[in-house]
């Protein structure tokens, strides 16, 4: 071989190996990219690990053993909460507030988001509805006191209104209306910013479809319901999701009115927990626990499935 040649070949071949490498480089590097969301998911997988998970399977393990004596009770524990008459009274006022709750939460904030929807400076009217959103919980059960106590606004509003008489004051949070008190205050509070879920998702549909629709003869309520609702399934997911966790955090203001042991048709699960855990018993807590967090779970995975057969 003479001399062109053989530096021709040697050209050649470190050409390929070049080559070779950039390939593997590149494989290289799409695979670091193909797994580069695990880096980033990572810090949020440890601190979940670490404060939920790790602390709900000890949970689970409280709920087969004594609260004491740490000795293994097996489903005993649950037996006792199925039995007691408390825990039946709480789960049965806390499914009755939220299968009142979330469809009246739910439909209001829709109407106000179609009606707010019109105008188009709408940040004030937002930021009022926000506004019971941000305000403290000692706030809130003031404001409670002021309406709903036996010398509140409300008694004599209902006076003046000839609908009272003097000497019939009503405490209201003493009463079967306890419940109603707090129906109203949930939905009060949380309207602001379902609202505004409502309003993002109704902005998100393109005007075209709409104006297209409009063009063909359909009247705004056609529009509405055959244009708009149908492209809301994601907002309403959300919505339904967050109401339904969000009904579970109204025990504050009914524990700061009445305290640990309200009126019976206030009496929620949270109360109960907070009795048993005053009174250190942690077993049935645990137990308790467990079959409401099995439920939720239970439901978040129905109304994701039920989302999932409608896209299909």
């Amino acid at each position: 071989m003479d001399r062109g040649s053989e530096d021709r070949f040697q050209t050649g071949k470190e050409f390929f190996e070049s080559r070779q490498q950039d390939r593997q480089q590149r494989g290289r590097t799409a695979a670091r990219r193909k797994h580069a969301w695990f880096f980033f998911l990572l810090p949020s997988l440890l601190g979940v690990t670490v404060f939920v998970l790790i602390p709900f399977l000890d949970v689970v393990r409280r709920s087969f053993v004594t609260a004491v004596t740490q000795e293994w009770a097996g489903l005993g524990n649950y037996r006792n909460i199925f039995g007691n008459q408390a825990f039946r009274l709480a789960v049965h006022n806390t499914l009755r507030f939220t299968v009142v709750c979330l469809p009246l939460l739910i439909g209001l904030g829709l109407l106000a988001a179609v009606w707010l929807a019109r105008f188009k400076k709408i940040q004030l009217i937002k930021s009022l509805f926000l506004f019971p959103l941000a305000m403290p919980a000692a706030t809130v059960v003031l404001i409670w006191k002021m309406l709903f106590s036996r010398q509140g606004f409300l008694n004599g509003l209902l006076i003046s209104a000839g609908l009272l008489q003097e000497g019939m004051l009503y405490d209201y949070m003493g009463t079967g209306a306890a419940f109603w008190v707090l129906v109203f205050s949930y939905v009060w509070k949380n309207l602001g910013y379902t609202m505004v879920l409502w309003l993002a998702g109704i902005f998100a549909v393109p005007d075209s479809m709409c104006e297209a629709a409009r063009v063909d003869g359909a009247s705004e309520g056609q529009v509405f319901w055959r244009v708009i609702f149908p492209n809301l399934k994601s907002s309403l997911y959300t919505i339904t999701v967050l109401s339904f966790l969000n009904s579970f955090k109204v025990f504050r203001e009914a524990y700061l009115v009445a305290g640990s042991y309200p009126h019976e048709d206030m009496y929620l699960l949270q109360h109960l927990f907070n009795n048993w855990f005053v009174n250190l018993e942690l077993d049935k807590m645990a137990a308790a626990a467990v079959c409401v967090g099995a439920v939720l779970f239970f439901i978040i995975l129905l109304l994701q499935r039920l989302w999932r057969q409608e896209d299909a």
